[in-house]
């Protein structure tokens, strides 16, 4: 499976799984058809991929709106017991880190106050971003989401964390070049 960082898992590695799983459980494997499961795109991801970057908003912002859009589209599909506790939540957290990020953004931090509100928005996105982490590793164990669909999530978190991380750094040099001034 391929993602924008590069290969997930190789399709030898999945059919090595899956023969692994097989003979721990004493039964058959179908090779091909293994192999063939390997090879199917995630159709979710192939979908959202898509949509198109925004010039005016922050590449961590459009990141976590393609992060929104894949975990309902992954979601949709989940079975019902699950909707009340992991689908909704999941897709509750993807929507409240964009909106603390998209009020982070139209914060100017011109005096400390300011500063504090938009550092406080972006540490807010930050901790949903990570609950949205465990509370999808927890759905994945359930069986709410598939492991391809946890694996996508993981991978678009991280990229999103690393990207608000690197926004709250570089928001706090320019407040101490400010202060040097």
């Amino acid at each position: 499976m391929k993602n924008e960082v590069g290969m997930i898992n190789t399709v030898a590695d999945r059919v090595a799984a899956d023969e692994a799983h097989a003979t721990a459980h004493d039964r058959k494997l179908n090779r091909e058809v293994s192999r063939q499961k390997a090879e199917t795109e995630d159709a979710e991801w192939k979908r959202i991929s898509k949509i198109p970057e925004s010039s005016s908003d922050l590449i961590v912002i459009t990141k976590v709106k393609k992060l929104g859009a894949y975990v309902i589209a992954a979601t949709e599909k989940s079975p019902a017991k699950y909707r009340g506790v992991f689908v909704n939540r999941m897709q509750n957290y993807c929507l409240d880190a964009l909106q603390d990020m998209l009020n982070a953004n139209f914060i100017r931090p011109a005096d400390a106050e300011n500063r504090r509100l938009r550092a406080q928005y972006q540490t807010d996105a930050l901790i949903k971003l990570k609950m949205l982490a465990y509370v999808a590793m927890v759905a994945q164990n359930a069986g709410c989401i598939l492991l391809r669909q946890y694996k996508q999530i993981s991978l678009q978190i991280g990229e999103t964390v690393n990207l608000l991380s690197a926004w709250k750094k570089s928001d706090e040099e320019k407040w101490k070049r400010t202060q040097e001034v």
